[in-house]
């Protein structure tokens, strides 16, 4: 979030088309923030899109012709989508897919890990921390009232930008997530625990 994903796709998309290459533009239907019918990025550039419900319409709306296929808000597809990208690339397509990693739990995001494992090449892009201003802020914080969301909050609300920050690891806050249980912890904890055999 706010780390200029879809600023770089249309960055990329513009210069697949100065280089006169047919571009196919999909975005998720459910993401009409600013537009129901354009990728748009946070500082206002655009780009004509075809607004899908899932990766299945994708594929049968898909331009056997197109040099260039892309898809904004990956992460918001089926995951189907990772086997139609796989397809259109096998067929010759130079696929563009762009999406957060992870949701705002910070937990992988619907299609993308796979999407992630089987790319060609991967930018891993980075926003500035709402708290900190570090320029390492990896992690989407949702806010309700203007506090963290909690765990249990349902996984998808496309909202405004009130809604969303930018936040690095140290200040992502998720109230009731759960701890992973690891078998180091038990480990660190009976070293640190005095022994009474003697």
């Amino acid at each position: 979030m706010y780390s200029g994903k879809s600023e770089e796709l249309i960055r990329r998309l513009r210069r697949a088309l100065i280089g006169r290459q047919r571009v196919q533009v999909f975005k998720a239907a459910i993401d009409d923030r600013y537009s129901a019918v354009d990728v748009v990025s946070h500082d206002g550039q655009r780009l004509s899109a075809l607004p899908v419900r899932n990766a299945d319409e994708a594929w049968h709306r898909s331009d056997g012709g197109a040099d260039v296929i892309a898809v904004d808000e990956a992460q918001f597809f089926d995951a189907a989508l990772v086997d139609v990208c796989e397809e259109l690339a096998h067929r010759g397509h130079r696929v563009i897919a762009a999406g957060l990693d992870l949701d705002f739990r910070g937990e992988p995001f619907g299609p993308m890990p796979m999407l992630m494992a089987r790319a060609d090449s991967l930018t891993k892009l980075t926003a500035v921390c709402a708290v900190c201003g570090a320029p390492t802020a990896t992690r989407t914080q949702r806010l309700v009232g203007g506090l963290p969301a909690s765990y249990s909050a349902p996984l998808i609300a496309v909202g405004a930008t009130d809604m969303y920050e930018a936040r690095c690891r140290a200040h992502h806050e998720v109230p009731g997530r759960p701890r992973p249980h690891a078998p180091w912890q038990a480990m660190m904890q009976a070293a640190a625990t005095p022994s009474t055999t003697g």
